[in-house]
């Protein structure tokens, strides 16, 4: 038989059993290594980058498609055809002799397939000789030599300049060029400048493919003369002139100049300059020593080669019967 409750007593429900913590494994503090003496970092492997680069936005212009080279080389065609060797055949090609449909190729690697190849039968592998060509630079232009583009500064070569060998195309090449030579590619390949001018200055510079050339300009170079025609401010005195000549005991060590007057006004003076090998400021320090200032100096001539009639910014060839 079950008990009475007592009066004014609540029965409160049973606590619900604690939650027992779960053992957790033992975590051993991580303790750097020692670094032995004389370690050498560790070098790791390079690896994907971590973040992926961005993918290249959609151009809004569709781009041709690239066509496959297909055909034949033309030198090749031109060797079965002469019957000659492959390289005979690519000599032909860049000395003008061989036309495609007509027109000249210069290039041995000109992809044939049905085109009309046709061999000039005046074709000659002996003509193929090393170029020289007379350029009349125009006042300042860089002349192209690698002496004037070393002079140049970090500001003046991030900044565009006139480099004389730019004019090197042909649409300068002279109208009536005496040499009478054929205007080939190859020309302009491999082209040495090596008589140095003045930027200032205009006249006379020598390209040239001829080792023979490039030989003569530079070992011989000390005993070649060389003739600048200077136009100066005012009339020249007869005491200006004699300090032109170099006849100063400090002079010793300058090269030798002959200077004579060409014209003598009061406005404006030409006088010429003869002088062996190059020498830049020469002209400038014997003008300024004699109080005179320069209007305009220009190169004619360099040894027997002469500038004549060439205008300024064009080129001609070295002709055959012209030797410096």
């Amino acid at each position: 038989m079950t008990a009475p409750k007592a009066p004014g007593t609540l029965k409160l429900p049973p606590k619900p059993p604690k939650a027992v913590p779960v053992a957790q494994p033992t975590v051993r503090p991580v303790v750097a290594a020692a670094k032995r003496p004389n370690a050498k970092p560790r070098q790791r492997p390079v690896t994907a980058l971590r973040t992926k680069p961005p993918t290249a936005l959609p151009s809004a212009e569709p781009q041709p498609p690239q066509q496959a080279d297909t055909g034949d080389r033309l030198a090749k065609r031109v060797a079965a055809m002469a019957p000659c060797s492959r390289s005979e055949a690519e000599q032909y090609i860049e000395g003008g002799w061989v036309k495609v449909n007509g027109q000249v190729v210069e290039e041995p690697q000109f992809r044939i397939q049905n085109q009309t190849i046709t061999i000039d039968p005046d074709a000659s592998l002996l003509e193929l000789n090393s170029i020289t060509i007379l350029l009349h630079k125009p006042a300042d232009w860089i002349d192209g030599t690698e002496e004037s583009l070393a002079k140049l500064n970090r500001a003046t070569r991030r900044a565009p300049f006139d480099d004389a060998r730019t004019l090197l195309v042909a649409a300068k090449q002279m109208a009536k060029d005496p040499s009478g030579m054929r205007m080939l590619q190859r020309h302009f390949k491999a082209l040495t400048a090596a008589v140095p001018l003045e930027n200032a200055a205009s006249g006379l510079i020598v390209f040239t493919q001829d080792w023979r050339v490039q030989r003569k300009l530079t070992e011989d170079m000390g005993s070649m003369e060389h003739e600048i025609i200077v136009d100066v401010q005012g009339e020249v005195t007869p005491q200006a002139l004699h300090l032109l000549n170099r006849t100063l005991d400090s002079d010793e060590n300058l090269p030798h100049a002959k200077v004579s007057i060409n014209s003598n006004s009061p406005e404006r003076s030409k006088l010429r300059f003869a002088i062996k090998g190059a020498h830049r400021g020469l002209i400038a320090y014997l003008c300024q020593r004699a109080k005179l200032e320069i209007l305009d100096m220009r190169r004619i001539r360099l040894g027997r080669v002469a500038l004549s009639d060439l205008p300024a910014g064009q080129w001609r060839y070295l002709g055959a019967g012209e030797k410096f």
